[in-house]
C-alpha cells in the first residue's frame, strides 16, 4: 500500500463528513443561495493568494529542480484559477465589496504558511496535498450526482476536469515518493500535517455555509 493510501484512509470519515455539509449538498443540488456561494469565491480567492505562497515555498525548498519547477508550476496554476474561474463567476454575481479572511480560512492559510515555512519540506509536501486531492474527489462527486442546468456547472467542470486531476495526480506521486526516503517519525509528522489540513478543509467549507465572520472586527481593520 502507497504512503498516500495510508493518508486517505486516516481522513476518509473527515472526507464523508464533507459530502453532508449543507454547502456540498446544495451546491450539487444547484439550490445554494449566490449570497453563500459569493461568500465562498471570495474567501477562495483569499485562500488561494496564500495558497500559491506556500506552494512556491514548498518548490524553492525543494531539493531537485523537476519538484521544485512542480511546485511553481502549482502555484502559477492556483492563481490562473482564481482569475478565470472566479472573475467569470464575479462578472455574472454582484460582487460587492472585498472581505476580510474569515478565522476559518486565516487559520487554515496561516497553518499552510507557518508549515512550508519552519517545517521540514516533506511535511509541508503533506500539508499542501489536501487541498488538491480533496477538491478533485469532491468535484467529482458533484458532477456524477449534480443536477441537471446547475447555475455553479463551471465551478464543478473545474474541479471535476482532467487538467486538474493531472495536477493532483502529479502531487500525490511527489508526496509518495519524498516520504519513501524519510524515516518513519517524518512520516508521522507528514500524515498529522495531512489530517490537520483535511480538518480544515472540512472547516472551510462549513464556515463559507454560515458565512462566518470574526467577532468585533473594527471597521478600519486591514485586510488579511
Amino acid at each position: 500500500m502507497k504512503f498516500t493510501d495510508n493518508l486517505w484512509n486516516e481522513i476518509e470519515p473527515i472526507y464523508d463528513a464533507i459530502l453532508e455539509l449543507p454547502f456540498i449538498r446544495e451546491l450539487t443540488a444547484g439550490t445554494l443561495s449566490e449570497e453563500i456561494f459569493l461568500f465562498y469565491l471570495k474567501q477562495d480567492t483569499l485562500y488561494l493568494a496564500d495558497y500559491s505562497r506556500a506552494l512556491s515555498l514548498a518548490g524553492i525548498r525543494s531539493d531537485s529542480n523537476e519538484q521544485a519547477r512542480q511546485f511553481l508550476n502549482f502555484a502559477t496554476n492556483a492563481i490562473d484559477v482564481e482569475r478565470k474561474l472566479h472573475g467569470e463567476f464575479y462578472e455574472q454575481l454582484d460582487a460587492g465589496t472585498q472581505l476580510h479572511k474569515s478565522p476559518s480560512c486565516f487559520s487554515y492559510t496561516n497553518f499552510l504558511l507557518a508549515t512550508t515555512t519552519m517545517k521540514d519540506n516533506a511535511v509541508a509536501i503533506a500539508a499542501l496535498l489536501p487541498c488538491f486531492w480533496i477538491y478533485r474527489e469532491v468535484g467529482l462527486h458533484i458532477y456524477e450526482n449534480a443536477a441537471p442546468d446547475n447555475p455553479y456547472q463551471d465551478w464543478i467542470d473545474t474541479y471535476a476536469g482532467e487538467e486538474f486531476n493531472e495536477g493532483v495526480e502529479k502531487a500525490i506521486t511527489i508526496t509518495d515518493r519524498v516520504a519513501e526516503e524519510e524515516p518513519e517519525s517524518r512520516r508521522d509528522q507528514m500524515t498529522h500535517a495531512f489530517v490537520r489540513s483535511s480538518q480544515l478543509e472540512w472547516k472551510f467549507w462549513d464556515s463559507a455555509y454560515k458565512m462566518e465572520q470574526w467577532k468585533h472586527q473594527p471597521k478600519n481593520a486591514i485586510p488579511a
